[in-house]
């Protein structure tokens, strides 16, 4: 904007500085011309007297007097009757003397002829103005002229960049504004500046960020308030199971244990704002390895051999322990609720380039037949609830790495890019 801004004017400008400037140089070339044949006529009418009425000898004094007068800018002579000349010798053929004045142009310069009756015959006086005389003065002008229109130009550019400036630095401040708010930054608002429109503009910004965050807040609460509920059935299936008979109450407990840590992280993640959730970070291999003990118990029943690789190296990521947890469960469950029991597993945990780490969840199984569609939110051929994919796939794009999907009756990978810690 500011740039088109600034084009406009110095189009502007250069077509009326134009329109100014040509007519004023034409202008001042015929005036020019116009003082140099001035001068050429007076020199005419002053000879034209004495020609007519003196002597030979007082009318050559009075063509050298004037021809010193013009400098040598100009020349002056004067053909007498006889055809002998005064003065320098003018271009006139000879012959019969001209009946009438004329001026005549050529490439050297402009001359004028007057002819002058006497008793003795009829003279000629010619004066010849050379054509840099014609044009004395004129370049010089025309520069004085383009100085002038560039200088002009200049300070409206000038006043046109700070015009524009003063435009598109309160639009520059709600685009900042906005990338904050797309960020996460929830506090951040505009201060309206600039043009009424534009105040206008962030107003409506301010208003919708400070919505956003109600929006934000009522979804944060409910989410909360469910997952609460979950305590009184919990706490009734915990009473049921202590209960039963020692050796099942025991493996009961600890799923009921889990699934009341699970609560309690549902319920903290719905109170956590979203610029508490910024700049977290853990060690994938732990984190993916702690995950993956946990699950092996249930594939030990079903018969599934597990396979998992983790870097000997600490490899930290954006991303908060709870969260990748959660995601690694998600790709897991998976697995399990949707390939036979005895289907192979693995998992991998390597560096990533750049930073970061790379999580692979692989197995045996058949395959998915719908890949790509299987990573839109809610979207299951299997009845599940279709999120598992698309939280794995939020906990990536939120440190700043993707999620690849790779199916074929070989089998599936499912690949987590995460991103490095902010620094």
């Amino acid at each position: 904007m500011r740039r088109q801004i600034t084009l406009l004017v110095a189009a502007t400008t250069s077509v009326v500085l134009l329109a100014f400037l040509l007519p004023a140089a034409s202008l001042v070339a015929r005036v020019a011309e116009a003082r140099a044949l001035d001068g050429a006529q007076a020199q005419l009418q002053f000879l034209i007297p004495s020609v007519g009425l003196d002597q030979r000898a007082d009318v050559a004094t009075l063509v050298g007097t004037a021809a010193g007068t013009a400098g040598g800018a100009r020349s002056v002579a004067v053909r007498w009757t006889d055809g002998t000349w005064l003065g320098a010798p003018g271009a006139l053929a000879d012959g019969a003397a001209p009946t009438t004045a004329s001026i005549q142009q050529t490439a050297a310069g402009t001359r004028l002829v007057q002819p002058v009756r006497r008793a003795d015959g009829t003279a000629v006086v010619e004066v010849f103005v050379p054509a840099d005389q014609l044009r004395a003065g004129v370049t010089r002008t025309w520069l004085v002229l383009a100085g002038l229109g560039i200088v002009l130009l200049t300070l409206a550019l000038l006043v046109a960049d700070r015009l524009a400036r003063s435009l598109t630095r309160p639009v520059t401040e709600l685009a900042r504004t906005a990338h904050r708010l797309g960020s996460g930054d929830l506090d951040a608002r505009v201060v309206p500046a600039g043009p009424a429109e534009v105040r206008e503009v962030g107003a409506a910004v301010n208003r919708l960020a400070g919505r956003i965050g109600e929006l934000l807040a009522e979804e944060r609460e409910t989410a909360a308030d469910l997952a609460h509920r979950l305590r009184t059935p919990l706490t009734a299936l915990r009473l049921d199971v202590e209960s039963l008979a020692p050796r099942d109450r025991e493996r009961l407990l600890d799923d009921v244990d889990a699934l009341s840590r699970s609560v309690d992280e549902v319920i903290s993640e719905a109170r956590r704002t979203v610029r508490e959730g910024i700049g977290a970070g853990c060690d994938a291999g732990t984190v993916v390895g702690d995950r993956v003990r946990f699950w092996s118990v249930l594939a030990e029943e079903e018969q599934r051999p597990v396979t998992i690789e983790v870097s000997p190296v600490p490899l930290a990521v954006r991303v908060a322990a709870g969260d990748l947890a959660a995601a690694v469960d998600a790709l897991l469950g998976n697995v399990f609720a949707h390939t036979p029991e005895g289907t192979g597993l693995a998992v991998r945990v390597r560096p990533r380039a750049g930073g970061g780490a790379v999580v692979v969840v692989s197995d045996e199984g058949p395959g998915l037949p719908l890949a790509d569609a299987a990573l839109e939110r809610g979207r299951s051929g299997a009845g599940s609830t279709g999120l598992g994919l698309d939280i794995a796939r939020r906990t990536a794009e939120a440190s700043g790495g993707a999620l690849g999907l790779t199916s074929s009756p070989a089998g599936t990978d499912v690949t987590l890019e995460l991103g490095p810690p902010l620094r």
